[in-house]
């Protein structure tokens, strides 16, 4: 492999140690690497509660994984269980990556989750150190002084290694810090034989490589390209690049969307049973994603419904549930995509309890103005045009939860309490 022709630069992803566990540590006066502390989500919106950050010490004690629930932690008076506060994460998420812009330009910034963020600093390193591990131990000691967060960092030469060295070699050394270069690569991922520990290659890729007999990264580069392109597709090429440690994508590139979609979804806090319910929840999500879809000034003509059903009718009738789609008028009418919806749902359910719903809209187009319906009285929709702006005013003004529908104040209407929910968890306080 010619890696001369490869681009090269210097690329730093920095991921922030546990950092929910770590943000609500510091919160409380706790060193992050030393509390017994977990978040945990409520239990009435993931049946039992359901982990989502851990802190190391937790983990080192008890074992404890992200996604463990409430019944699997240890009975233990040292272990702090703590709900999330999503506002105060995003607050965090926003003060570190102000800080990165003390070392690079914010245009060479670019956040890749809400812990993560690639940095490029190919052309600003020197100004922090002899190398380009001096310039990242500045950073880390920098955000550790003004936030009392740990980070730990991953270099290379495009963002691939940086990934790659994060993931496999930094978050388990003591300077919580590792590079790969284009000269390092072979030797120390080639021998890696945990495929799922490598970034993009989940467990069914990691079957069929293996039953392929691939069974390392080496093996991996030495496979032949073409072959890997038939059985994966474009998928076998990007792998045959990644076991070589390249990367040619320009993170500078925007890349514009082949279709455009506004969605919703919600795992309910129950099965449901009752039709009226049911279609008090679907209602709901329609109203979240109508006046998500009106204040971008935009209109559906395609709506998309999905069921997901419980556990229990899975294993009794084998089905999962059902997802259609319907093309509809031209429209932004949060009653009008309501009926439609909740007619679709009426002609497709077959009475088996329901643990998920899923709304989306797609097909999106500018509103350059109210198209009225020939067979609707023009008053009554005049009448709803002007029910839903003054809804979206007073939530716009008010917040969310200054109105809502009486249907959602009976059983089943999730509304209430989903109203300062981020990313479906505890929004919290951001500010003490």
């Amino acid at each position: 492999m010619n890696y001369a022709t490869e681009p090269h630069g210097v690329f730093f992803l920095i991921d922030n140690k546990s950092f929910y566990a770590s943000v609500e540590s510091v919160e409380r006066g706790l060193n992050p690497l030393r509390s017994i502390l977990v978040v945990m989500s409520e239990q009435e919106n993931t049946n039992g509660g359901l982990v989502l950050a851990t802190s190391p010490q937790a983990k080192k004690l008890f074992g404890i994984r992200n996604v463990d629930r409430w019944p699997d932690l240890p009975k233990d008076p040292r272990l702090m269980v703590v709900p999330p506060r999503m506002n105060l994460y995003i607050k965090k998420n926003l003060a570190i990556n102000q800080i990165f812009s003390q070392f690079t330009t914010k245009e060479d910034i670019y956040p890749y989750s809400i812990d993560e963020s690639i940095l490029d600093m190919t052309h600003s390193w020197k100004l922090f150190g002899k190398t380009p591990q001096a310039a990242a131990h500045q950073i880390q000691v920098t955000v550790k002084k003004e936030l009392g967060l740990y980070t730990t960092v991953g270099i290379g030469e495009n963002p691939l290694q940086a990934k790659l060295a994060l993931d496999l070699f930094a978050k388990n050394s003591p300077e919580l810090l590792s590079s790969l270069t284009y000269h390092s690569f072979t030797t120390k991922v080639w021998p890696v034989t945990k495929l799922t520990s490598v970034w993009s290659i989940g467990h069914r890729t990691a079957g069929h490589l293996q039953k392929l007999g691939i069974n390392s990264i080496g093996e991996l580069a030495h496979t032949d390209p073409l072959a890997l392109k038939h059985e994966f597709g474009i998928i076998g090429t990007q792998l045959f690049a990644l076991a070589w440690g390249i990367d040619r994508s320009q993170l500078t590139e925007q890349l514009s969307p082949q279709g455009n979609s506004l969605s919703n979804s919600q795992v309910l806090p129950r099965d449901y049973f009752l039709k009226n319910e049911i279609e008090i929840v679907i209602k709901e999500i329609c109203q979240q994603v109508a006046a998500r879809m009106r204040y971008r000034h935009l209109c559906t003509d395609c709506i998309h419904l999905s069921i997901g059903y419980s556990l229990a009718a899975i294993s009794t009738t084998g089905m999962s549930g059902f997802s259609h789609e319907k093309k509809i008028l031209l429209t932004d009418d949060s009653f009008q995509l309501e009926q439609q919806l909740v007619n679709m749902f009426s002609e497709s359910w077959s009475g088996d309890p329901v643990r998920k719903i899923s709304v989306s809209f797609s097909h999106l187009i500018s509103k350059r103005a109210d198209q009225l319906n020939l067979f609707l009285p023009p008053k009554q929709q005049l009448k709803q045009i002007a029910f839903n702006r003054l809804i979206d005013q007073i939530r716009g003004q008010f917040g969310k939860g200054s109105i809502m529908y009486a249907a959602s104040l009976a059983p089943g209407g999730t509304f209430k309490q989903r109203i300062n929910l981020v990313g479906g968890h505890n929004g919290g306080n951001a500010f003490k």
